[in-house]
């Protein structure tokens, strides 16, 4: 078993869409990630009828991370639905994932984001986002 095998199944365990209440639906998108100690941490995502409190599976995965660990820096990472991902975009993390991603550890400009699960194709967060706005701070922090 691989560890993008790992990965799906303990996102899958996490995959069973529900209602919360009537203003909240959880479940429906799930997520695992491998941190740099090669521990596994997983999320799902909540979705609120009040969009501004949503919380992808992606983000939800990294702060059980931090939480539970206190690690910042994301080896590799899968999310999905229903099915593992496929073809281009399926398992792709949103534009507020991404950006939260890279300001927790710039080393997540390496994550391997699962692309085609069965190809086993992969790209990384910093494909996603060449010239991020970033750099500038992280070199500044550096020199104090």
């Amino acid at each position: 078993m691989d560890i993008w095998e790992k990965l799906y199944l303990a996102a899958k365990k996490e995959y069973h869409p529900e209602e919360v209440t009537p203003f909240i639906y959880a479940h429906h998108v799930v997520c695992a990630l491998e941190s740099e100690n090669g521990e596994i941490y997983t999320g799902f995502c909540i979705e609120s009828c009040s969009a501004v409190l949503n919380l992808c599976a992606e983000r939800t995965a990294a702060l059980n991370m931090y939480q539970q660990s206190g690690q910042t820096m994301i080896k590799r990472m899968i999310a999905f639905r229903d099915e593992p991902p496929f073809d281009q975009g399926s398992g792709m993390p949103c534009g507020a994932c991404r950006e939260f991603l890279m300001q927790l550890n710039e080393q997540n400009q390496n994550t391997e984001i699962m692309v085609d699960y069965q190809k086993r194709t992969t790209t990384t967060l910093n494909d996603l986002l060449p010239n991020w706005w970033g750099w500038e701070r992280y070199q500044a922090a550096k020199t104090k």
